[in-house]
């Protein structure tokens, strides 16, 4: 790990340079700061604050916001352990207890030789080949306490992570079934040069035609969002791929930008031609740091190819080039405002709406936002022709929909299906026996008991962002709501008064419930506290927090009532008893005997 002399004025200034001296691109500054240093020291915020001229509480309120950035060492080596509900299943916890054995170490703490700290993530997105866990942002797969044990040794020779055995770090795409999009064989550049033949407006057109839906769960007409951008007022627009899928289950983007880029870029590029930008930028998850330069390599091939730059393919005019922004750990920057206050370098928090993006956006100029799975299917759209792709799926669902499929099941990994595929044949093809409930689109989405597996994928019946998470009749329903309560009071952003404060509260009656201290009072609370979150909260993540419990509680109510041991209300903290020590030492359990004496 580098020192603090490492950290020059010379290196400084050549990150200043790469980043044009914008305090736009201060959240890449600062990871790229740590990536080298380990830790954002406080005379890189003071020398940054004054080359960017901003004030050091912006700085520091932008490190405190993101989880994988610090203000304080944390180890040469960053050890988090990926706590989503299927790494659970598959022992990630007692493989973490291991962890720490091995180096005698605490949860959360950095030991004493500033060597190593272990904490836990919400979710790496490998829940296709988990237990995983994150070593200085890059991702270990499938680990077993023998690969556990092999870690600690590596950690405690000091061994750098470029002699690694490289088999630690392979990551599998696990594509199961494929179908329009993973089938694509198209050289580079064949889509874009049909799209020039279009033009602009036809290209919205036939995007419109298509009946294309954004894939990131809410379905909103990708060609009417394009068509807005590109008739909202103002000099200049701009691409945005959102490709920070932060959803616990979800891990299809992954998978499509490593073995489809070419596909997303093309769909960012005529996305571009369509809406009249200039600018691109591909918001790349911090968990997926390993693919970040495979990319920046793609795009430079393209731009060797002109297929970015200026006029692209001999187009005059039709100048976009694409830069690639990487996230640092915060889920909230999934929702589309929170990534464009992150691209621009601040907190991640969600703007009020309206205005929307398509008119407001990065820089308040008009944006097109859309997901990498949504500009995969626009490019396949142009490509196939409006009624082509409208052949595939339902009426009001056409084109193909990857789903992530994890937990319970020989099979997961990827699938690619057209829409109106239901939840049992998911569930027959991924090998899954025994299923008594499916998470559909993570947390935030439905719980689907075995009554309604016939239930089709879709936005006439079930949306899905694409996670498709199995339990079997093996499992704990209760502790499943639970983990995903934990997820939420662990990713709100704190904005807002009623989710800051609601998904706390939410989180301490489960684990109260799970106590053995729970009542029926607890359950009506948290049908009144839903009504709150659903109402006031400032963004989605407040009002679904809710979702898992309620949904859990309408199918698998015995899950919870199994746990309770009053009916009426019961407190969660015992006061009579936190003073009983107290009384102890001070005397006074004797002279509250020697009074009720004296009574008698």
């Amino acid at each position: 790990m580098s020192t603090l002399t490492d950290l020059h004025d010379d290196y400084l200034d050549s990150i200043l340079a790469r980043y044009d001296h914008s305090a736009n691109n201060l959240l890449q500054m600062l990871c790229d700061v740590q990536e080298r240093s380990g830790y954002i020291h406080t005379e890189t915020v003071n020398y940054l604050s004054i080359k960017l001229r901003i004030p050091r509480v912006r700085i520091e309120g932008v490190a405190t916001f993101y989880s994988f950035l610090h203000l304080q060492p944390h180890g040469e080596y960053r050890l988090l352990f990926s706590d989503n509900i299927t790494d659970r299943m598959l022992g990630s916890q007692a493989l973490m207890e291991k962890m720490c054995q091995q180096l005698w170490l605490q949860p959360g703490k950095v030991s004493e030789d500033g060597l190593v700290s272990i904490n836990t993530t919400s979710c790496t997105g490998m829940c296709d080949q988990g237990p995983a866990m994150l070593v200085n942002g890059r991702a270990i797969t499938r680990l077993t306490h023998q690969r556990v044990q092999e870690i600690a040794s590596l950690i405690r020779s000091r061994t750098p992570l470029a002699g690694w055995p490289a088999d630690f770090f392979h990551v599998e795409d696990n594509i199961r079934r494929s179908g329009p999009l993973f089938d694509n064989t198209s050289a580079p550049g064949d889509i874009l040069r049909t799209a020039l033949a279009l033009g602009g407006k036809d290209i919205v057109e036939a995007v419109k035609n298509s009946g294309l839906r954004g894939r990131g769960g809410a379905g909103f007409p990708t060609g009417l969002k394009w068509d807005a951008c590109r008739n909202a007022p103002g000099a200049a627009r701009h691409v945005v791929c959102n490709a920070d899928e932060g959803e616990p289950g979800t891990f299809k983007d992954r998978v499509l930008l490593n073995c489809q880029a070419d596909l997303v870029f093309e769909g960012m590029t005529l996305c571009a031609l369509a809406v009249g930008a200039r600018h691109g930028y591909l918001y790349l998850r911090g968990e997926y740091r390993y693919l970040l330069e495979p990319l920046r390599a793609i795009l430079q091939r393209r731009r060797d190819n002109n297929m970015l730059g200026k006029n692209i393919l001999g187009q005059p005019g039709f100048d976009f080039d694409i830069a690639i922004h990487t996230g640092a750990g915060a889920y909230i920057c999934g929702e589309e405002s929170a990534l464009i206050e992150s691209l621009e370098g601040k907190r991640g928090v969600p703007r009020n709406r309206p205005p929307f993006p398509v008119t407001h956006g990065y820089m308040q100029q008009p944006t097109a936002l859309d997901n990498v799975e949504t500009f995969c299917s626009a490019a396949l759209a142009i490509q196939m022709g409006a009624e082509k792709f409208r052949a595939i799926g339902t009426a009001k669902s056409s084109g193909s929909k990857l789903i992530s499929v994890s937990g319970d099941c020989p099979r997961p990994g990827i699938y690619e299906y057209p829409f109106g595929m239901s939840v049992r044949e998911v569930l027959q093809d991924c090998g899954a026996v025994n299923t008594r409930a499916v998470q559909v689109s993570g947390p935030s989405g439905v719980c689907v008991a075995e009554s309604e597996f016939d239930r089709k994928l879709g936005f006439e019946d079930l949306p899905t962002a694409g996670a498709f998470m199995v339990f079997d009749d093996s499992r704990d329903l209760f502790e499943v709501a639970r983990n995903f309560v934990h997820f939420f009071a662990h990713e709100s952003c704190g904005f807002c008064t009623p989710c800051r404060v609601g998904t706390s509260m939410l989180k301490t009656t489960m684990d109260k419930i799970a106590a053995g201290l729970g009542s029926k009072y607890d359950l009506r609370d948290i049908e009144r506290l839903d009504q709150v979150l659903q109402t006031s909260s400032h963004c989605g993540l407040g009002r679904t927090a809710c979702n898992p419990v309620l949904h859990t509680l309408k199918h698998f109510r015995p899950a919870y009532e199994n746990r309770l041991k009053f009916l009426e209300f019961k407190p969660a903290f015992d006061l009579d008893g936190a003073l009983a020590r107290a009384r102890q030492m001070t005397g006074r359990d004797d002279v509250g005997a020697h009074l009720k004496t004296e009574e008698t």
